[in-house]
């Protein structure tokens, strides 16, 4: 099937697919753990920081710059979309991490985070993961519910770009999730199970983003800048921290600018 088959497809179900893709990768990075009982410092936090650095840079060049253009053709103030969705999507994981009960990995269990329970704390740990997983998925259901709009081949590309970034940063990610829970005194099947989990939040998210712009369209330039606001919370939050933890944070850093270089490549050279 080619590019222009793909065209003539539902957009909910291009999401569905490609954040199939991206939990399947998820997944492949978490069978990892099969092969290693730990993960190194070093590569742990250059892991994180190249996520970090692949999610800041599809938060601008697949989500914001987008909802900038579309709302400039809309006739709109370009900013307003952008920045209204940008900060209501920071917003609305800000409220999700105060209520949802979480613990980030590494961290006792009184320090979790969210309303107070009596849940297990690999059951936390995999929240925390979840978590992070929200926006991603939102991101490239938005993406492709975009195509709706305009199904211009330069559309489609610039959402099978996103999601091509956001999966090859889930196999690091998956690996730096299920190894850590080995290293907790989880099986390597629970593990596992714990860590690919996580990553099915996505085609969940996706499908419910895509079918969203599908079903209101002049939401469209909010939606891409919301989902940016959710990731950049995520990438502040979680990714820099946890990855700058240790005496090894210039790695970190690096990462960080590698997976930044190379989403921009993706995205600019076939989005």
């Amino acid at each position: 099937m080619g590019i222009k088959d793909l065209q003539n497809l539902n957009p909910v179900f291009l999401a569905l697919i490609a954040t199939l893709f991206t939990w399947f990768l998820t997944a492949l990075g978490s069978s990892m753990v099969f092969f290693f009982k730990t993960i190194n410092k070093r590569l742990l936090n250059s892991m994180l920081g190249f996520a970090a650095g692949v999610m800041i840079a599809a938060s601008f060049w697949s989500l914001l710059n987008p909802s900038i253009e579309m709302a400039r053709e809309n006739g709109q103030v370009a900013w307003i979309p952008a920045l209204t969705g940008f900060l209501a999507g920071g917003a609305f994981l800000l409220i999700i991490d105060k209520i949802l009960p979480h613990l980030h990995m590494g961290l006792s269990i009184d320090k979790a985070e969210g309303i107070q329970t009596t849940w297990q704390r690999s059951v936390l740990l995999v929240l925390a993961i979840t978590l992070h997983n929200i926006p991603e998925g939102l991101a490239v259901g938005v993406a492709f519910g975009a195509l709706a709009s305009n199904s211009d081949i330069s559309m489609l590309l610039a959402a099978i770009t996103l999601a091509v970034g956001i999966g090859i940063q889930n196999f690091p990610e998956g690996a730096a999730v299920s190894i850590p829970l080995r290293r907790e005194g989880f099986s390597r099947l629970k593990a596992f199970n714990y860590g690919q989990l996580s990553g099915l939040v996505e085609p969940i998210a996706g499908v419910a983003g895509a079918f969203l712009v599908l079903s209101v369209k002049p939401l469209l330039p909010y939606a891409l800048s919301f989902a940016a606001g959710a990731m950049i919370f995520v990438v502040v939050e979680e990714l820099i921290p946890e990855s700058q933890s240790g005496n090894e944070s210039d790695l970190s850093t690096i990462g960080a600018i590698f997976g930044f270089a190379l989403m921009m490549l993706l995205d600019v050279a076939f989005g």
